[in-house]
């Protein structure tokens, strides 16, 4: 069994920050890709960042230059590092990961963490 959990999202002004994360446990052999998408209310979910196993980045260039995406290897956790946020950055984040296991590769995903840019 492999579980993604999300964490760091809440209610943050415009103009501030929030550093979201993601850990994968259970019977991992490797993690090939993490991305990050994000759903708003009455929106399709939409990707916002990827990196790979040698940590090669890609951004959407709707949030490029504001939010950043790392990993670390050893304990199978991505994270977003989300600044000078926006109203329109509102969503649910949720984590993607290419995983492979004893059985099998698949894609899994997280439950989502709500971040909410308010004043």
């Amino acid at each position: 069994q492999v579980q993604l959990v999300e964490s760091g999202g809440g209610l943050v002004q415009p103009g501030g920050s929030l550093r979201l994360s993601c850990e994968a446990s259970g019977t991992i052999l490797s993690i090939y890709i993490m991305d990050w998408y994000r759903q708003a209310p009455g929106k399709q979910r939409e990707w916002v960042a990827r990196i790979t196993s040698g940590g090669s980045t890609d951004i959407a260039d709707s949030v490029k230059g504001r939010f950043t995406i790392s990993r670390d290897n050893a304990k199978n956790t991505v994270y977003l590092q989300l600044n000078s946020l926006k109203p329109e950055d509102t969503a649910v984040y949720y984590c993607n990961a290419d995983i492979t296991t004893y059985t099998k590769r698949d894609s899994f995903w997280g439950q989502g963490t709500q971040v909410t840019v308010s004043s």
